[in-house]
Order: C-alpha cells, then sequence, then structure tokens
C-alpha cells in the first residue's frame, strides 16, 4: 500500500462548510493506514489544539495548518471593485516557530485585513514565513487563477514570487476531485513544476469523510447561505469526491505523478509541531520593593488580613488553616495567581466598583478571605480548601468574580493597562446546532412545512444535553414516525450528522485570557464586531497552561450600590449589613413570601419553598439555593419535615449527625460527601475530593474500587495502613454500605456549597435593604431594567403591592433614571421616547442651575438653542412631564408648536437686534402683570382634558408601560378569575426552554426554575388589546397577528382565518379580551398563544354560558356579575351603529366599499350594521372625523352615530 498524508482537509471549524468531525478524521485515518493527517481551516485556527490531542489519541501524527486568504493586493486595501475577491493559499507548520509565525499570520487577518474574509498578503507572508511550508492550494490560489485565466507569465510569476520566499517548502498543489477545470490546471501546474524546479503535491481539499457524505455537506451549505436544497442558486460543488480518500485512490488518481505522493509524505515527516499541556504560564506580578519573594507579600498581606477579619488574637484553629493553604498555595506555585486575582479585586473596591462576596468553590479559602477576594468565612460555614484547590489534584485554581455590571469594564481596562493591551483578551465560544435548532434547519432547507419541522423538533425532550438519538430513545412518538415514515428519517438522518456541530462563533460573556508575553505569541486572535478574542475556547486556553479569569457583570450589584447610593442621598444614611445576618425583619420577608427582587428566590416555586420552610438563618437559605434544582428537589419535602422538628432526622449511622446536623440530616453539598469520606473513612481532604469527583460522573471502576477502601480500608505492601475504612473506625459495613450507596446516588446531583454560600449573602444583602429601605431598594430594581418592557411591569405590580406609589415624570422633579421623592418612586425623563441622554442632561442641568421650571412657556424659552427639539417636548407632554403645571395635556399638545415659533421668532429678531414691544413694556416687579403679559405674549389653543384612557393610553406609548394606572387594574380579580396563565408565567416557561442551545448552563441559572407551562398547553389569557396586524396567507386567507398585553407585559397572539372569522368584531385597539387558545413556547422566540376563540372580558364576566363554541354571542349584555364577581365599571368600547334600513342597493354598494377600504391594522371602533329590526356586526374601523364624515354623506348624518 502506498504510503500518503492528507494534508488540505477542512474540519467542523470551517463553519457550517467543513463536515469533518474532529474526533472522526484521526480515525477514519488509522482505517485507511495513514500515519498524519492535516487540518486546514478556512482562514482560521479554531480546532487545532482539539484535532491535535484526537490525532495523538489514535497515534496520528497531528500537522497544524490553515488554508488562508490572500488579499490581491494590500491587507488594508478595501476597494469593493477589487478587493472584494481573494486567493486561497495552504500554510503547514513545520515546528514551534512556523506554529507562532502560522498564529501571527491568521490574526493579522482578523485584526489588520478583515474585509469579508480574514486576508493576509505577501508583505507579512515574507515576514512570517519561517518554520511553515507552502502550498499553491485549490482552484482559488493564485497560480490556478491566473492559469485558468490562460496568463501563464503571471503564473510563473506568482510561483517563482514564492519559491524565493519559501525554497523548498513551497509546492504546487494539484487535485483530482472531479471538476473540470482541474483537468487543465493540473496540466500547466505539471509543467511549471518542471520548468522552475518546484516540487508538486497532491491533496484532495477534503470537506466531509465518506462519498456518501456529501448530501449531507450540501445541507450544510445551505444552512450557511440560507437556501434551499432546490433552489437553483444555491452553492455547491459539482462533486462528491471531496471527501477523506485511501491511499490508493490518491495514488490511482495521480499515477502519472507519483512524486505528488511521496511528497506528502516528506512534509509530514518535515512538520514536528508540539505542545505542552498543564504547565502554567502566569503573567509577571510586580511585588513593591522590600519583599525578597512573591509569597513574602502574600503571607505579609494574609498576616494583616487574618487580623482584620478575626482580631489580634485568632484561634490556633485559624492559625493553622491559613498557615497550611500558604504552603499548598505556594507548593503548587499559585503564589502570582493569588496576587494578581487580589491586586484587581483591590483596585476595584478602591475605585468604588461593587464586587460581590465571591462566586464558586473559592470561597473555601481562609487565604482568599483574609485578603478580601472573598468575602464569607469559610470556618463559620465549613467550606473547604481542598474543593478549590486540591494538592492531591493538579489543576489551576479558579477565581470567578462578579463585578457591577455597569462598571465591570473599568475593571477589564485596568488589567489591560497593567499586563499591557496586547497582553489580555476575550475568549471565543461556539454556538453549536442542538437536537431542536438543527432539525428546524434540516427542515427548512429540504423543504418540509414549518408545522411539520416544528412538531418534530418538539418531540425532542426540553433537557440539557438532549440530543436526537437520546430522544428517540425516550420519546415512543418520535420514534414510531422516525420509523415509519421515510421523509422523517430522512430528515432526522441528516440532522443527526450535523447535530453538535459549531453553527458561529461568539465572544464569551465573561472570560478574559491574560498572558506572560503577547497573546498572539501563545494562540490566533479573532476579531467579531471590532472585538478581539482568542481563536480557543476557555478550556483550551487552559490545558495550554494560559491563566483565564472569568470577570463577570452580575446586575444585582449594581442594584445594591445604587440602593446605599440613594439612601444616602434622602435619608442621609450609610447602610451597614449586619454582619451575623441573623435579622428576623429580613427573614420575615423569605417566611411571608415577599421574594420579589430578592437574588436568587424571586420564582414562585421558590417563593413557595421558602414559605413552607420559614428560613431563619443563612444557612437555611444557602440549603434553598442548593436545592431547588432539578435532583435535588427531591429531598426539599424531608428537609422542611426535619427542620420543623429536628428530632425526627434520620442518620443512617451516628457518626454522620456532626455532619449532616447543619442540613437537617439532608445531604445537600458536595463538601458534605468530601466531609463523610474523611471523617468516617479517614481519607485525607484532597483524596475526598478525588471520590466525590468519581460518583459525582459516574466512574464505576473508580467507584467500585473506592468503595472497598471506603469501607475496608486501604494498606500498602508493607502492612502500613493508607486508609483506615470505616470498619476500622468503628462503623459496620452494613452501614457503611448504604452511606456508600447514599452518597453516589446524591453526588451527581450535589451543590457545591462555597458557591451557594457566597449566592446566600447577596440575597440576604438584597432582602436587608428591601426590609429597611423598600422604596429605594425598589428605584434600584426598576433602574436596573431600564428599556425592558418585560420586567419594569412586574417590578411596579410588586411596588404598587407594597403601597408604593410610581409616580409620572415630572419636569421639576424628574432626573435620567428612577429617583425616590418623598417616600414615593418618580419615573426617570431618560425613559421617555424620543427623550435622548443629551436632552435630559441639559433640562436638568439648566433646572439646578436656574431653578425650577415656573410654566410651560419658561421650560420652552430655557430650552431655545439647546438639544431639545420639538419632538422631544411632545413626548414629555404626553408623558405627563408638565401636568403641574396649569394648562392640560390637550392644551398643551394643540398650542406646543405655535408656542415655540414663537419663541424661535423672537429669538432670531433678538439676535437681529430687534426688541418685541412685549419686553419693553413688561413691569420687573409685578408677577400678575407678567402672568397677563404672557397670555398675550403666547397664545393658548384650550382644550378640555383627555379621558383617562386617553391619558393612559399616552403614558404607554412615551413610556413602554402604564404608571398613573393600569386598564386592567380595577379588572385584576375577574382576570385572576377567568385567565389561568399571566405573562410572567409563560416568560419564566419560554426562559426555561432557551436553556436547552446553551452549551454550559450553571446550577444557579436553573435554579427556581421547575417548568409548569407546556407547549401546545391549552390556556386562558386576559389582556387589552394593544396591536392589530393582520395580513393575508400565501392562500389568500385572512389572519392576524394581536398584541395582547396584562399587568405583567405583554404577548403576541396569532388568530388564523377561523378564529378571525368568528371573533374580528372583538379584534379592536383598548379591548379588553379573553383569549383560549394553545400556548406556544419555541426555545429561539418569544412565547405566543394560537387563538381559538377571542371574547370581550367583559361579555364573559356577565354570561360565560352565553356563547357558542366558534364564540358567537347569543344574548347578554349587562353589567352585574357573575359568581360572587361584582362588575360595575363597564370596559370602554366605542360602537358605530350605521342604520341601512331606507337605503338604496347603490348605496349599500358605496358603503360595503368604504367600510372595506377604511379596514385598517389598528381598528378601534366596533361596527354594527342595523337593518330594520336586525342587527350584524360588521367588524372594526379605525374612524377619525374624516372618514364618520364620508360614511355619513352616504347614509345620512342621523344614521351613523356613536354608541359607548
Amino acid at each position: 500500500m502506498p504510503d500518503f498524508v492528507h494534508l488540505h482537509v477542512h474540519s467542523e471549524f470551517s463553519l457550517l462548510d467543513g463536515a469533518n468531525r474532529i474526533k472522526d478524521l484521526p480515525v477514519r485515518a488509522k482505517e485507511l493506514g495513514m500515519k498524519a493527517m492535516a487540518i486546514t481551516d478556512h482562514g482560521v485556527m479554531f480546532g487545532a489544539i482539539d484535532f491535535y490531542k484526537a490525532c495523538l489519541a489514535n497515534g496520528i501524527k497531528p500537522i497544524i495548518g490553515c488554508e488562508v486568504y490572500v488579499a490581491p493586493r494590500r491587507r488594508e486595501d478595501k476597494d469593493p471593485n477589487i478587493d472584494a475577491r481573494y486567493n486561497h493559499l495552504i500554510l503547514l507548520a513545520k515546528d514551534n516557530e512556523g506554529y507562532k509565525n502560522l498564529t501571527k499570520l491568521v490574526s493579522i487577518g482578523f485584526t489588520e485585513g478583515f474585509y469579508y474574509k480574514p486576508r493576509i498578503d505577501k508583505e507579512v507572508l515574507e515576514k512570517y514565513h519561517e518554520g511553515l511550508v507552502c502550498c499553491s492550494a485549490c482552484l482559488a490560489g493564485e497560480v490556478s487563477q491566473a492559469i485558468l485565466k490562460g496568463d501563464m507569465e503571471e503564473a510563473e510569476r506568482v510561483a517563482t514570487w514564492f519559491k524565493n520566499v519559501f525554497g523548498e517548502d513551497y509546492y504546487l498543489e494539484i487535485q483530482n476531485n472531479g471538476i473540470k477545470e482541474q483537468v487543465l490546471v493540473n496540466q500547466k501546474l505539471i509543467e511549471l513544476s518542471r520548468k522552475l524546479n518546484i516540487e508538486l503535491v497532491a491533496t484532495n481539499d477534503s470537506h466531509y469523510l465518506r462519498r456518501e457524505d456529501a448530501y449531507n455537506h450540501e445541507i450544510l451549505l445551505c444552512i450557511q447561505t440560507g437556501k434551499k436544497i432546490t433552489d437553483e442558486d444555491r452553492m455547491k460543488f459539482e462533486t462528491d469526491e471531496l471527501y477523506i480518500k485511501s491511499p490508493e485512490e490518491m495514488a490511482d488518481f495521480f499515477s502519472g505523478v507519483p512524486e505528488a505522493i511521496e511528497n506528502t509524505v516528506k512534509i509530514a515527516d518535515k512538520c514536528n509541531v508540539t505542545f505542552e499541556f498543564g504547565h502554567t504560564i502566569l503573567p509577571n506580578y510586580d511585588v513593591p520593593e522590600g519583599f525578597a519573594t512573591h509569597y513574602d507579600y502574600l503571607e505579609k498581606l494574609c498576616n494583616d488580613g487574618i487580623k482584620n477579619r478575626y482580631g489580634d488574637n485568632p484561634s490556633q484553629e485559624i492559625i493553622d488553616r491559613k498557615n497550611y493553604e500558604l504552603g499548598v498555595i505556594k507548593k503548587m506555585g499559585y503564589v502570582d495567581y493569588f496576587l494578581i486575582v487580589w491586586d484587581y479585586i483591590h483596585y476595584a473596591k478602591t475605585q468604588g466598583i461593587p464586587v460581590g462576596p465571591g462566586r464558586g468553590s473559592g470561597a473555601g479559602s481562609i487565604v482568599a478571605y483574609a485578603i478580601e477576594i472573598t468575602d464569607i468565612d469559610p470556618m463559620k460555614y465549613a467550606l473547604l480548601f481542598e474543593r478549590f484547590l486540591n494538592p492531591e489534584r493538579i489543576s489551576m485554581p479558579d477565581f470567578d468574580v462578579d463585578f457591577c455590571y455597569e462598571r465591570r469594564q473599568e475593571v477589564i481596562d485596568y488589567v489591560s493597562r497593567k499586563y499591557g493591551p496586547d497582553h489580555v483578551s476575550q475568549i471565543i465560544t461556539f454556538g453549536t446546532m442542538s437536537a431542536r435548532m438543527v432539525i428546524r434547519d434540516v427542515g427548512r432547507v429540504l423543504d418540509v412545512p414549518y408545522a411539520t419541522a416544528d412538531k418534530l423538533a418538539k418531540m425532542v425532550p426540553n433537557e440539557l444535553h438532549i440530543t436526537i438519538k437520546k430522544a428517540l430513545e425516550q420519546n415512543k412518538e418520535f420514534k414510531d414516525e422516525y420509523e415509519n415514515n421515510p421523509e422523517t428519517k430522512k430528515l432526522l438522518d441528516i440532522a443527526m450528522a450535523l447535530e453538535g456541530m459549531p453553527r458561529q462563533a461568539s465572544t464569551h460573556a465573561c472570560g478574559i485570557v491574560i498572558t506572560k508575553d503577547p497573546v498572539v505569541t501563545y494562540v490566533p486572535l479573532y476579531v467579531r464586531d471590532g472585538m478581539i478574542s482568542t481563536q480557543y475556547i476557555m478550556t483550551t486556553l487552559e490545558e495550554l497552561g494560559l491563566l483565564k479569569m472569568d470577570f463577570l457583570g452580575l446586575r444585582t450589584l449594581t442594584v445594591i450600590q445604587d440602593t446605599i447610593n440613594l439612601v444616602k442621598k434622602n435619608r442621609g444614611i450609610d447602610v451597614k449589613f449586619d454582619q451575623a445576618m441573623n435579622d428576623p425583619k429580613v427573614f420575615k420577608l423569605w417566611q411571608d413570601g415577599n421574594t420579589m427582587g430578592i437574588f436568587q428566590f424571586e420564582s414562585q416555586g421558590m417563593t413557595n419553598f421558602m414559605k413552607e420552610l420559614k428560613p431563619d438563618c443563612l444557612e437555611d437559605l444557602i440549603a434553598g439555593v442548593s436545592l431547588y434544582r432539578p435532583g435535588p428537589m427531591d429531598q426539599i419535602p424531608r428537609y422542611i419535615s426535619n427542620k420543623k422538628d429536628p428530632d425526627h432526622a434520620v442518620y443512617t449511622h451516628d457518626s454522620l449527625k456532626p455532619i449532616l446536623k447543619v442540613t437537617y440530616g439532608c445531604m445537600v453539598y458536595q463538601e458534605q460527601v468530601m466531609q463523610i469520606v474523611r471523617d468516617l473513612a479517614g481519607y485525607s481532604l484532597g483524596r475526598a475530593d478525588l471520590v466525590r469527583r468519581a460518583m459525582g460522573k459516574k466512574k464505576l471502576e473508580v467507584m467500585a474500587k473506592e468503595r472497598e477502601i471506603f469501607i475496608h480500608g486501604q494498606i500498602d505492601e508493607n502492612g502500613n495502613i493508607i486508609v483506615p475504612g470505616c470498619v476500622r473506625n468503628g462503623i459496620d459495613e452494613k452501614s457503611a454500605n448504604k452511606i456508600f450507596d447514599e452518597m453516589s446516588e446524591f453526588a451527581k446531583y450535589a451543590f457545591n456549597k462555597s458557591h451557594a454560600a457566597c449566592y446566600a449573602v447577596v440575597s440576604y444583602r438584597t432582602a436587608y435593604l428591601k426590609a429597611y429601605y423598600p422604596t429605594e431598594f425598589m428605584a434600584a430594581m426598576l433602574n436596573s431594567f431600564l428599556g425592558n418592557l418585560d420586567k419594569i411591569p412586574e417590578y411596579i405590580d410588586e411596588c404598587k403591592r407594597m403601597n408604593i406609589e410610581i409616580l409620572k415624570p415630572d419636569i421639576n422633579r424628574s432626573y435620567t433614571k428612577f429617583t425616590v421623592d418623598d417616600g414615593k418612586i418618580r419615573f426617570g425623563l431618560g425613559s421617555i421616547k424620543n427623550v435622548g441622554l443629551a436632552a435630559v442632561d441639559t433640562i436638568v442641568a439648566n433646572r439646578e442651575k436656574n431653578g425650577e421650571y415656573i410654566s410651560f412657556t419658561d421650560f420652552c424659552e430655557r430650552m431655545e438653542g439647546e438639544a431639545v427639539n420639538k419632538k422631544c417636548i411632545e413626548s414629555l407632554i404626553k408623558a405627563g412631564a408638565f401636568d403641574n403645571f396649569a394648562e392640560t395635556r390637550s392644551t398643551l399638545m394643540a398650542s406646543f408648536e405655535d408656542i415655540i415659533d414663537t419663541i424661535s421668532g423672537a429669538s432670531k429678531k433678538n439676535i437681529q437686534g430687534q426688541v418685541s414691544m412685549f419686553d419693553m413694556a413688561m413691569p420687573q416687579d409685578s408677577s400678575s402683570d407678567k402672568d397677563d403679559m404672557e397670555k398675550l405674549k403666547y397664545k393658548y389653543t384650550t382644550l378640555k382634558e383627555y379621558s383617562d384612557q386617553e391619558l393612559l393610553s399616552m403614558e404607554k406609548e412615551m413610556l413602554g408601560i402604564y404608571v398613573s394606572g393600569h386598564p386592567l387594574e380595577k379588572y385584576r380579580e375577574l382576570i385572576e378569575k377567568f385567565a389561568d396563565v399571566n405573562t410572567l408565567q409563560m416568560r419564566d416557561a419560554s426562559e426555561l426552554a432557551e436553556t436547552e442551545n446553551e452549551e454550559d448552563v450553571s446550577p444557579e441559572k436553573l435554579a427556581g426554575r421547575v417548568q409548569q407551562l407546556k407547549d401546545g398547553q391549552f390556556i386562558k389569557y386576559a389582556g387589552i388589546i394593544t396591536g392589530i396586524k393582520k395580513k393575508y396567507t400565501k392562500n389568500n386567507k385572512l389572519m392576524a397577528f394581536v398584541t395582547i398585553e396584562d399587568l405583567y407585559g405583554s404577548v403576541d397572539v396569532i388568530v388564523f382565518e377561523n378564529c378571525y372569522n368568528q371573533c374580528s368584531n372583538e379584534l379592536i385597539d383598548e379591548n379588553i379580551v379573553l383569549v383560549e387558545g394553545r400556548l406556544s413556547i419555541r426555545e429561539d422566540e418569544a412565547p405566543s398563544i394560537i387563538a381559538r376563540t377571542i371574547r370581550n372580558l367583559e361579555d364573559v364576566a356577565n354570561n360565560p354560558k352565553a356563547f357558542t363554541v366558534n364564540g358567537v354571542k347569543k344574548n347578554g349584555t349587562g353589567t352585574n356579575g357573575v359568581n360572587g364577581v361584582k362588575q360595575t365599571v363597564q370596559i370602554p368600547r366605542k360602537k358605530l351603529n350605521i342604520n341601512i334600513t331606507n337605503l338604496d342597493e347603490a348605496k349599500k354598494d358605496r358603503l360595503r366599499g368604504a367600510l372595506k377600504f377604511f379596514n385598517g391594522d389598528r381598528n378601534n371602533t366596533q361596527v354594527e350594521i342595523i337593518n330594520g329590526e336586525e342587527i350584524a356586526p360588521a367588524g372594526g374601523l379605525f374612524v377619525t372625523p374624516e372618514i364618520l364624515e364620508e360614511i355619513q354623506k352616504i347614509v345620512g348624518i342621523e344614521n351613523a352615530v356613536f354608541e359607548k
């Protein structure tokens, strides 16, 4: 068998182009008898390290390369007529110097040359060519392109340039994939090779593994380009030969030039890149003068911190723990790591940037607590250092740090300044094609009806890390559809072939890498939306020994700090949290279920849990955070029962009591598993952590071995006891076996207590602020969600429940954000539509400098020439910002433009040196005369004030929410009676569904989420119609998209033809309705409702049985309540009665035409046609005075009248 090596291979990281999974490539190479293989993805090196490891694991030599894009001119040139095209070039790293040069070139493609593609140019090729093998690439290569254009002179010139740069490491690449152009190109390349003495190399430009995968690859290309497989103009390869061919196939294809095959092996022999894993490369941290070593400085910080935390005479236990940890940190080489983290946290705190109390297992370190990296006492809460840094398991420690989300970037900027901007980078992450997503993608490409593909996708259980294969095992209906429907089988087979492949690159939300030398020295860089990140993911960077830090932005920290600032401003009080965290007034919030706004405890399920538990100490909160998740939830009833009656707790053995007493006999934490293994069997904590990890990952062989050791112990060959075991420690074998079983079952669900404790501290602080400073706290909560119209209504509703009044914006009282005004919360000007921050700054600055605005005209005069235009002023009027002045909103709306024009005209006259007679006649000291003159000077069009409903509608339009009232508030009881779901519940269900697409969902993200609503569930939802859009389907059927809002937000309701025909008379803006229909929850969209019936809520309340199934009203129009619900206020609806009793046919035709013509998207009026004694609904109109006049011209004024 001839030797051959594939040197031009595209993996799945040639995103949505390469279909070769990295894990499959070396396996296939081994099957085909090859000894090496290269990876050459398009313009990137995303998969280089994964490929390297996969090859080594299969005994295949890895060759690291890239198919780069070369600009036709300079990389900086970006003329669309010239530079939009580019040439391909294969580069392979011979050694580690070549790898470094390759990373630089690939990085430059993004940082300097990106134009459609990441491009380099010949200048940087020449600069960074050392250690690289260069091949001329496919038909898109510069030499091949010249040949295809018939310009052999140009082809020779280009090849000569590359040979001069790369010497013997430059090869002319020939391919035979069944593409007709290759015949000519290969012939000319062979001639060129002989003429210029440049070696040939044979490649196959492999995009997929086997020939039969070609169709799946076509599907993948269609997903990338948004095309269907039936589209004639779709991107496609006119061959099915771009697969990993065997050496025999390649040798047969190129039998006329055997040296091209032999050269693949020679090139492979040249390439010997190696990576070192597990060796930590920390950046340089400069310690202050006077310290001989970095350890001395850390020790000094730690000793000072211990005194600060525990006083001048800490216990011996504390001193021993501190000395033990410092010894481990020094021995494992992580002194600088602790100093680096301490440094940027110290910076944040000195700059007043809120920092969290900790996160993750790092809270188990007393050193971290002493130097204020963390803020929770590990001794008090029995947190274990070995859970964070295990001397028996060499791995990088990992401090994840929460910062105020508004100021997080300041800390990153500090780190960038300290270590150098080229030493700091954000980190890439990849979105993959999850099970449901890929089914929908493939369905679209195959032109399967959306409803069919969506139905299949929804058969996949909504579980983390679910796959189609697992779904087929779990869902019988799904499996039956797969086995019995050939079209479904085809779709799912393709979907399974593509499932899990990376779909797009993005930037990790919080990951930062800090390096000793410039980042590009170690890894290639990527640019997205102007943001530089590494091309390797976080775990790969850690494997390479680079320092990865998580700078997390936590909204709650901002809320806490904003509350503290508001309390200081309003009350002059410096907030001090009680260090013991045992205040009964604070815990009463949990006991009473008042947890809205309390970090980690807002969901309804968690609220119910806390009301039943009645927590009275921080340990209960820590347990609550840990238990309220899928899996451990089964322990909740036992935990509650045992807390209420501690004597009821049952322990498998008395030796467990000291460990499990704090959680009332329940295993809750990973640390408890470690303590059991240590205290009962005599393990070291380090080894106990290894056992815990094995249990959590269900490593059966390891667990079987450890079971024996746990029970009977372990001795060495000399009979020395290494681990005593339970039996030696006086625990019977039966109990020891049972305890091991309990630990094994629980370990996979166990929560990190250190992490839970940190979050419990944050939760307590939010509850403390809510208990003692409720108004300031709720104002800060509202500010944290400015612009989020999903969350704001929830918190406004909570304010109402707490009897905290929300005030409209006021031109003399409001600032940019929500503020506290005399014990009430005042809406900010910055939240008003069309009022930008520059305008708000101008308004507030003028007010603070020159005093309050005394009238509307005073405001307009002072804003003349500033960043406040007519649109801005109109929005301020509509939002109610001038309601404290004498004029009504309707008067200001009718007058403001004339007033502004008057001021503007006067200003122009003043500029020209003219003085108005009003200014000349104005008395200096008479306010009444001044008022009289103002009336002369400005002309107001005085109008009656708008109705309450119209005022509320304006607020909603300008602020996105109702502030001074809500049209539904007086119907709250009715809504709760007839509706069984609200927007808040739907949103929670949708958020849970979204986690299906996430690769790594943190435990806290799942906290409190237990899905109760399901896709397809039949529901009843009540609210006010705020928008209607009608459209015709492809089949010319009329349907509507209706936006309906309840007290917590809004939802889209889809009304198909049958329902539309039955309920069109109800589809009127501001009509309050009850919708019955099917809930639609998709992980990639907001929840919606497919309507079956839509009925007016008042009619339902008055006579719920007076409707047929199709929703047509039979009788009943009264205002009395039903079933004990008293309803005294009519829901406001306008109705236009048109009497056609005496109308001739010509006018009836004209009327029919007018009604059809004037039917719009935002109907506000229900129309009823009266014909003799018959009354029939005729849908809705958007009626204006002009439209009413047109209708009255047809039927007569007396025959077209409104009925309220």
